[in-house]
Formats: C-alpha cells, sequence, structure tokens
C-alpha cells in the first residue's frame, strides 16, 4: 500500500540521504521523494511516497527516522485530510501544424500550460491530483511522447495547524 510521508528536517547536507538509505535499508520501495525549503530557511520539507507492506512495518520506519538528528517532524499524512498535487512536464513531438493544434486544443482541455514551443515539438506543464496528469498522459499517447518529468506529490493538511505543530 501507498503512504505519502511529510518530513520535517534542518537544512543540512546528507539529510536526504540518511532519511532515504532508512526507508531502503527496511526494503520499501520510494515511489517518489521531493524536498524544498519551507517557510524557515533553516529547514527543509521532505515529501516521500513509500510503497509498504502494512502500517505497522511503516511506523516502525517513522519511529526509527524520528531518531534522527537532523529530523524535526513527521507525519504520515496518509492518514490525514489534506490537499494533494503534482506537477508534469511532458515534451511530445508536433512536426506538424495540425498536430500543434491538436495538442494545443487537448491542453487547453485540461488547463494546462504551454511552456515551450519548437518547429518539432511542444512541452506541456500541468499541476493537479493524479488521476489529472494521468488522464493527460492518455490522452497525449496517441502522439509521439519524447520525455515526461514528474515532480511526484506534495501535500499540506487541511486546516489551520501546519505539520510542524502536530
Amino acid at each position: 500500500m501507498k503512504y505519502q510521508i511529510a518530513i520535517l528536517a534542518e537544512n543540512k547536507p546528507g539529510v536526504l540521504t540518511h532519511v532515504s538509505g532508512l526507508i531502503s535499508r527496511r526494503a520499501f520501495n520510494i515511489e517518489t521523494i521531493n524536498a524544498g525549503y519551507t517557510e524557515e530557511n533553516d529547514v527543509t520539507r521532505i515529501n516521500i511516497v513509500v510503497n509498504a507492506y502494512n502500517e505497522t512495518e511503516l511506523n516502525k520506519v517513522i519511529h526509527q527516522m524520528a531518531k534522527l538528528i537532523d529530523v524535526i517532524k513527521i507525519v504520515n499524512i496518509s492518514e490525514l485530510p489534506s490537499i494533494n498535487r503534482e506537477l508534469i512536464m511532458v515534451k511530445v513531438k508536433a512536426d506538424t501544424p495540425a498536430v500543434r493544434a491538436d495538442i494545443v486544443n487537448i491542453a487547453n482541455i485540461f488547463r494546462a500550460h504551454i511552456v515551450d514551443v519548437g518547429h518539432e515539438n511542444v512541452v506541456l506543464e500541468l499541476t493537479g491530483e493524479q488521476e489529472k496528469l494521468a488522464a493527460l498522459i492518455d490522452m497525449l499517447n496517441c502522439y509521439d511522447i519524447l520525455e515526461i518529468a514528474r515532480t511526484g506529490p506534495i501535500a499540506l493538511s487541511r486546516g489551520t495547524t501546519p505539520i510542524k505543530n502536530m
């Protein structure tokens, strides 16, 4: 089963390596991982989606991660009401005006942004839930998809309480 975990950690070199190493040593598959700055300059938020056997095993890993010196807070976002989004960029071969027009129409339907247009390709950017991104890819599969880059999901809990106070 997939679980989404949010980790607040001190913004220091090697923290991401320690966290991902601990998860992989427990034989969990990391589906996606991303990290970035937070509202505090010295804190990094790491978002991880893991495929764990069960929640008991996941809780053991969370408990072990909490013991890492640089980890401030860990929350299993999967258990909370939350807002989830992912970013995808898709490069599609568009070597004729007709194909470019079709891709522009698909982009408009999905409210995707066209971020680059060349003589032979178009790059689309879309933010949304994973189902919406999958639907876009499904629509573009009848064209020649040259490249895809995805961030993996990130999430914020609903309500006024930030995860650092949970």
